[in-house]
């Protein structure tokens, strides 16, 4: 791992984005790296465009700014592809995750991504739905970003679902999203 690697999320209010983000920061926390995860909103209402964004490091983070050349993209929502720039200032040598049922091919050429960008795609939503009965692609996303990153085991994620969501929902819930999240790690697609 880079000695540091900094990601943006692309959601909608009420997708969990901003969740996201947090669970995966609180994770990689818990792996004995440095983090930062925070949001960033425009009208604060459901079904809006918002970003969020994380740093994770080997030693102290002193940066607090948003995210602009970021070496990972969650595109959690695939319609913003249509309508803001989601690749705007993303590395040379960036990643990309899609929440879609497309393949990494078509995603790749929708995105315009260089042959040194590697392209991965989920279908997220289609995985919470079974899990947990939500169109919430949160718990599959951070899975995902596990399996892809290698910088936190699949365990500590499933430790921190569980820390984050035990406080405030059922158990069959927590399972729910348990299963969303190693699912998520599974099922991710490479092209």
């Amino acid at each position: 791992m880079p000695e540091r690697i900094e990601v943006r999320w692309h959601g909608r209010g009420g997708q969990g984005t901003v969740t996201a983000a947090k669970v995966f920061a609180d994770a990689c926390l818990s792996g004995g790296r440095y983090v930062q995860a925070f949001p960033e909103y425009g009208p604060e209402r459901s079904g809006a465009p918002l970003k969020a964004y994380n740093r994770i490091g080997d030693s102290e983070l002193r940066m607090h700014c948003p995210v602009l050349h970021p070496g990972i993209v969650v595109i959690a929502d695939s319609t913003l592809i249509d309508s803001i720039d989601v690749t705007e200032g993303v590395l040379d040598n960036g990643v990309f995750v899609v929440n879609t049922a497309k393949d990494p091919v078509e995603m790749r050429k929708k995105l315009n991504a260089s042959a040194n960008q590697k392209v991965y795609t989920i279908d997220a939503t289609r995985i919470a739905i079974d899990s947990f009965g939500r169109p919430l692609p949160n718990s599959p996303l951070v899975g995902t970003l596990a399996r892809i990153t290698g910088i936190v085991s699949l365990e500590t994620i499933l430790e921190d679902v569980k820390k984050s969501f035990g406080k405030k929902f059922s158990q069959k819930i927590i399972d729910g999203n348990l299963d969303a999240a190693k699912r998520g790690y599974e099922e991710v697609k490479e092209g």
